[in-house]
């Protein structure tokens, strides 16, 4: 079906997947033009386009404007969102415009009660997916959760002799910190060794954070880094490690990326998000769920290997399968039943 299709593809940088979107679109015979969705990925300038960008829309003006110098003479069959956090009404007129037929598909990874600066775009597409079940239902939009890519994949039939019992790696928001450090202590009380990695995107705001923020009391300096791990040094920890903590972010009902790479790796998952129980891959011998309020944490969990997963949800799961589902290509039957 994309065999020969043109697609736009415009996305904000989120941990290297838009570049794998583009090449899961390529291996399957498509020509793709990828744009970053923001003039610039300045502290400043996420900052402000989540915050206020009607600040900003000059400099994003001309920096969609560069865009359609550069685009103009070619023809496009599917404009693919990702976000939609900066793109202005204009430049999707002059899409529809410029390339009779076209389809507009628009993907959000983020809850609108977070950001909500894509529900006034939403009315140009054609397929409007979400990874969020209650905005799913508020939007009439399509249900469809997150990913994992083939590296993760690819994992799962390796050797299993794990350095790692457990292990945290993320950005640095909400009760990360103290959860994380909870399961730390933990385990070194149960003679099982933890990884943990927390990651700031600026000193500043972890300055900030620090002095305002209770959650950040207590964090000590020492553990926070300001350089992202790499792909592939994430991708070793998981190679290296039984178990992957995910803590969601509060505001969230959705899942997040860990959830899915972790399994697709093959790997075993404990998590703050308790909506995971309603998802058709939910199995209590490969997940197990802590409340934030009373973090409970439980030894036999350990002891059991992972459960390998019906394979066509496994399929479902990968990028692979998103873009089929997001494309129109198969349908997305197993999320329905978290709706309902």
């Amino acid at each position: 079906m994309l065999q020969g299709k043109n697609v736009l593809l415009i996305s904000i940088k989120f941990f290297n997947y838009e570049n794998l979107i583009k090449k899961e679109l390529e291996d399957m015979g498509a020509a793709v033009d990828l744009f970053d969705e923001r003039p610039s990925n300045s502290f400043f300038s996420k900052a402000i386009i989540r915050i206020k960008k009607e600040m900003y829309s000059v400099k994003i003006n001309q920096y969609f404007n560069e865009i359609i110098e550069k685009i103009k003479d070619k023809r496009y069959n599917y404009f693919l969102l990702i976000k939609g956090e900066a793109t202005p009404k204009f430049f999707l007129d002059f899409l529809k415009e410029n390339n009779p037929g076209i389809k507009f598909i628009f993907y959000t990874y983020d809850s609108f009660k977070n950001n909500s600066n894509g529900l006034d775009i939403l009315n140009y597409f054609d397929g409007k997916f979400t990874f969020d079940s209650q905005d799913a239902v508020q939007y009439q939009m399509s249900f469809r959760p997150l990913f994992f890519a083939q590296d993760y994949g690819d994992l799962n039939d390796r050797n299993k002799n794990f350095q790692y019992d457990l292990a945290f790696i993320g950005t640095a928001h909400s009760d990360r910190y103290s959860i994380s450090e909870k399961a730390k202590s933990w385990c070194g009380e149960h003679q099982l060794k933890m990884f943990t990695f927390y990651y700031s995107p600026s000193k500043l705001l972890f300055k900030y954070k620090k002095a305002t923020d209770k959650n950040f009391k207590n964090f000590d300096y020492a553990k926070i880094s300001f350089n992202s791990l790499s792909h592939k040094e994430i991708i070793d920890i998981y190679g290296n490690t039984k178990v992957i903590l995910d803590i969601n972010h509060p505001g969230q009902n959705g899942l997040t990326m860990r959830t899915f790479e972790t399994l697709g790796a093959g790997r075993k998952l404990i998590t703050t998000n308790p909506k995971i129980a309603e998802y058709p891959f939910y199995d209590p011998q490969n997940i197990y769920i802590i409340e934030r309020g009373g973090i409970e944490f439980d030894e036999n969990f350990f002891k059991s290997d992972f459960k390998e997963m019906n394979a066509e949800i496994r399929e479902s799961m990968s990028l692979k399968g998103w873009v089929n589902e997001v494309f129109g290509i198969s349908s997305i039957k197993h999320w329905e039943q978290v709706l309902k």
